[in-house]
């Protein structure tokens, strides 16, 4: 799948064209920290699944036409652009459909050259038809053990609790179960204004102390109000999105000169920020791909991973992010590569792992590359 050609029709005096930014884009192995499961189905999936689940609601069963009317670009805000996953869960209620949408995620990042990921997902929205939370997290591993063996892939799946439901305890409660066995991480995530951290604390309290990294989406929809509630009471590690701590940040000419105190915290203790710059884009947080504080925020000393956000809804890769911010925010091999080596850096998965593929593969590739 492609990004959308009104977010990439950008630098158009760029030395490098489209095409071949993605293509150089392809050979550079990447590490994806922000994926949610549900947002990333083959169109093609989705209408087998239907049709073995008996779900007659998908907006059309031609692959093209899913692919369009699945497509949020012009959604325009979060709570719009989230509708959308109504027919993605509708057709992963069973443990057969949640194997075969995470092993499909896994080979799809492979085939686009990502070598580590952490992929999410939250359980309980895949319980109307009787599966429990564990089904589902162990329908899920299931999956991305089956991609990783392979094709060599290093994973971690993060659970997600909704945190405008009330059930993120019993959420975390099954996410500890599976420490150890592939989930690392614990988040919230669906409607960011309204829903603080602050009513969900047992969960995250449980989350931690059983070892999970907790990373909550947060300035993404709401601003440095979210932020602070995600790093304060929320004891988040890393920021799902974030780029609202721009707020924080003086501008002038396109460049931050100063910080406030919050963005000082967030930079100076190297807080990662999961940053999906067409997600972005899709849900109204900026008008386009000129206006993301993404480029702003490296060259500020920000912590910022690239990241799909939403594979399906937004119509992107891993490549065709990482070209996307390359050409528009003039990132050399050398900036990429340190992008991908602090992406790895901040992930919740086993570390030696990820040092391995810090030292033997993505900094030759980008060395090679510069």
């Amino acid at each position: 799948m492609m990004a959308d050609p009104k977010a990439i029709a950008v630098c158009s005096d760029s030395e490098y064209s489209w095409a071949m930014q993605l293509e150089a884009a392809r050979d550079l192995p990447k590490a994806v920290l922000h994926d949610h499961l549900d947002g990333g189905l083959r169109v093609e999936t989705m209408i087998e699944l239907a049709a073995d689940a008996g779900y007659s609601s998908l907006p059309s069963d031609d692959p093209v036409e899913l692919a369009d009317a699945m497509f949020q670009g012009q959604s325009g805000s979060l709570r719009a652009y989230l509708e959308s996953f109504s027919h993605t869960v509708a057709v992963m209620q069973t443990t057969a459909a949640i194997e075969r949408v995470a092993y499909e995620a896994g080979i799809d990042h492979h085939r686009d050259g990502v070598v580590y990921a952490e992929l999410r997902f939250g359980p309980s929205l895949l319980t109307e038809q009787g599966l429990s939370r564990e089904d589902a997290i162990e329908a899920a591993l299931l999956g991305l053990r089956r991609a990783a063996s392979e094709t060599g892939l290093v994973f971690g799946l993060l659970i997600s609790a909704i945190r405008h439901d009330d059930d993120s305890e019993d959420v975390a409660i099954s996410a500890v179960r599976y420490v150890g066995e592939g989930v690392v991480g614990f988040d919230l995530a669906g409607r960011e204004i309204g829903f603080p951290p602050d009513d969900h604390l047992p969960a995250l309290h449980r989350a931690r102390e059983h070892g999970l990294g907790i990373t909550l989406h947060a300035g993404e929809a709401a601003g440095t109000e979210s932020i602070a509630a995600a790093l304060g009471k929320g004891g988040a590690q890393r920021l799902g999105h974030g780029v609202r701590i721009v707020d924080d940040c003086k501008v002038e000419d396109g460049e931050i000169i100063a910080l406030g105190s919050l963005a000082t915290r967030v930079r100076d203790q190297r807080i990662p920020l999961e940053i999906s710059i067409t997600s972005n884009i899709h849900t109204g947080l900026v008008p386009d791909v000129q206006s993301h504080p993404f480029g702003m925020l490296y060259r500020a000393g920000f912590n910022v991973s690239i990241n799909t956000d939403n594979r399906l809804m937004s119509r992107v890769t891993m490549s065709s992010e990482v070209a996307l911010a390359a050409q528009t925010y003039r990132l050399t091999a050398s900036d990429l590569g340190t992008i991908a080596v602090g992406a790895l850096r901040a992930g919740f998965g086993d570390w030696e792992q990820r040092q391995r593929l810090i030292e033997d593969v993505v900094t030759p590739a980008y060395s090679a590359a510069t």
